[in-house]
């Protein structure tokens, strides 16, 4: 199989990229030009992409391919918090733009091409409980409403054109290569801080949230089944399943790094109108590919922790 992954030089895609090359597929990695250099595995050719460009869409999309992962976009919520219009810019007609090209790909030829757009759970908004897909997308941030533009966006070309369509809802997700502009890896790094420093108190957001964590390898090995195993038209929650108070996240991570610390919150990184529960069922995703996170998340930090250290 030859997939195409836009965003492939972020943090997702360089795993999901590892991800298919282990399944033996051939992958071109679309990339946005003067990004930060990335070093792909031999075998594996880029191309430029700018989703604000309709120009750059097409020309990254002429090669067959038989499916398009297309994780391309604003992805992080301060940035789209920061400038909405902006998210909406990238996030939704930038998908639109990857969906019709896609559809006009397999129209000369790709018949068997799929179209895999990475969503997120956030467009669910607020709730007390796991959010199935039954439930109705609620979004609550611009980085989410522009999240679910982008789902409609592709959906649509997808009933119009029948090109195959699948739509992936991942919740919280982190692992090794993370950046710092996201939750755990900027605490580990004040953790480490901390203990380097000698001094206990550790500098916090809000920690009442409840989020659902689950590592990147696994959510990328959920995306490269659901290439072959979801259905058409349909939505996806990628989670755990399972909910973490960030306190108690914060008491897990400062156990890894082995510093006794304390939270110290700073309203400097408080985020207004913060989801208080996040966490996803990923009941359908499971009957349809067999699916399940493998990687507690111990695990994860130990391994974030080990990829820091070297």
């Amino acid at each position: 199989m030859k997939v195409l992954v836009t965003g492939a030089d972020g943090f997702v895609g360089r795993h999901l990229v590892r991800e298919l090359l282990e399944r033996g597929y051939q992958v071109r990695a679309a990339i946005r030009s003067g990004s930060e250099p990335v070093s792909f595995p031999e075998g594996v050719d880029t191309v430029p992409l700018e989703l604000e460009d309709g120009a750059s869409v097409i020309a990254a999309l002429t090669a067959p391919c038989d499916a398009i992962v297309h994780l391309a976009a604003l992805a992080s919520s301060a940035e789209a918090r920061r400038d909405p219009a902006a998210a909406w810019i990238v996030n939704a007609a930038g998908t639109a733009r990857v969906a019709e090209a896609a559809a006009r790909l397999r129209d000369g030829g790709a018949a068997e091409l799929r179209l895999l757009v990475v969503s997120t759970g956030e467009v669910y908004g607020e709730a007390e409980r796991p959010f199935t897909e039954a439930d109705e997308p609620r979004p609550q941030s611009p980085y989410a409403a522009s999240k679910v533009g982008a789902e409609v966006a592709a959906l649509e070309v997808g009933r119009r054109s029948g090109l195959p369509v699948i739509v992936a809802r991942p919740f919280t997700h982190t692992g090794p290569g993370q950046r710092t502009a996201f939750f755990v890896p900027a605490l580990l790094e004040r953790l480490r801080e901390a203990r380097r420093s000698g001094r206990r108190a550790v500098r916090v957001g809000n920690l009442a949230p409840v989020r659902d964590l689950t590592d990147v390898r696994d959510v990328v090995r959920a995306y490269a089944m659901l290439l072959t195993d979801g259905e058409a038209g349909a939505a996806y929650n990628v989670s755990r399943g399972e909910g973490v108070a960030l306190s108690d996240l914060f008491a897990r991570m400062a156990a890894a790094v082995g510093v006794d610390a304390v939270p110290e919150p700073d309203p400097e990184l408080m985020r207004r109108a913060d989801l208080p529960f996040l966490v996803g069922d990923s009941t359908k995703l499971q009957r349809a590919t067999g699916w399940a996170p493998t990687i507690s998340i111990d695990q994860t930090l130990a391994d974030m922790l080990d990829a820091e250290a070297h």
